[in-house]
C-alpha cells in the first residue's frame, strides 16, 4: 500500500504537509519528541536564511520569509506557528538567531520586530494551503504563498511606524513609511514566494516518486 495513501491526514478537511511523510512513531511521547524536534529544525532553518541579509534602513532585505514560508508549509500551520514561536523567544533570549546574528530582548525596540511577530501568522497561513494541497503544485502554491508572504507586513508596518514615529520622533508621512518598509520588498517577496513555490512541490514530486518505486 502507498504510504503516502496510509498514513492518517492530520484533521478532518486538511492533508498531510511534508512533515507528515515521516513515520509516526507509536507512543505519544515519542509523537511528541518528533514534533518538538521538527519544530526546533524550522526555528534553526529561519535562523540560518536570517543571516543572508542586505543592510537596508530601517529594516534589512533577509532571507527569513522563504524560510518562514517553506517551514510553514513543510510542518504545517501549527507546528511552523510553533517553530517561528521558538524562533522569536530564542532571539528574545540572547540566542544570535536575528538578522546579523543578534539576540536580544531589546530586539522589540527594533523597527524590524514587528516583521519578526508576523512570521509566526506567515507560518501558520503557509501551512494552512499546505494542509489543503495547495503546495502540491507550483501555480496554487505560489498563489498561497504569495498571500503568506503579506503577513508580515501587516504587522510589521504599523510596528515598524510606531518605534519610528512615537518613540524616536521621526514624523515620517505614511508614504515615507510605505518606502522604507514595504517598496523595496515587494520584488524580493515574489521571488522568495516563488522559490518556494518550486522547492515545496518537487519535494512533492520527490515523495510521490520513492513511493511509487515501493509499490
Amino acid at each position: 500500500m502507498s504510504s503516502i495513501a496510509a498514513a492518517p491526514s492530520a484533521s478532518a478537511g486538511s492533508r498531510r504537509v511534508l512533515a507528515d511523510v515521516i513515520v509516526r512513531p507509536s507512543s505519544r511521547a515519542r509523537a511528541f519528541a518528533l514534533d518538538a524536534g521538527l519544530v526546533i529544525a524550522g526555528a534553526a532553518i529561519v535562523a540560518l536564511l536570517a543571516q543572508v541579509e542586505i543592510p537596508l534602513w530601517p529594516v534589512p532585505i533577509t532571507g527569513q520569509t522563504l524560510g518562514v514560508i517553506v517551514v510553514g508549509a513543510a510542518l504545517g500551520a501549527w507546528r511552523g506557528a510553533a517553530a517561528l514561536t521558538t524562533y522569536m523567544l530564542a532571539g528574545l533570549a540572547g540566542l544570535p538567531v536575528f538578522a546579523g546574528f543578534t539576540g536580544t530582548i531589546a530586539a522589540v525596540a527594533k523597527p524590524s520586530f514587528g516583521f519578526v511577530i508576523g512570521f509566526i501568522f506567515a507560518a501558520f497561513l503557509a501551512g494552512w494551503f499546505a494542509q489543503r494541497a495547495w503546495d502540491r503544485r507550483p501555480v496554487l502554491a505560489f498563489a498561497g504563498f504569495a498571500a503568506a508572504s503579506v503577513v508580515p507586513f501587516l504587522f510589521g508596518i504599523p510596528y515598524m511606524a510606531f518605534i519610528l514615529n512615537a518613540l524616536l520622533g521621526l514624523d515620517l508621512s505614511f508614504l515615507e513609511i510605505l518606502q522604507a518598509g514595504l517598496f523595496p520588498f515587494i520584488v524580493g517577496g515574489l521571488v522568495k514566494a516563488a522559490l518556494a513555490a518550486a522547492i515545496i512541490p518537487s519535494a512533492w514530486a520527490l515523495v510521490r516518486k520513492a513511493d511509487a518505486s515501493k509499490d
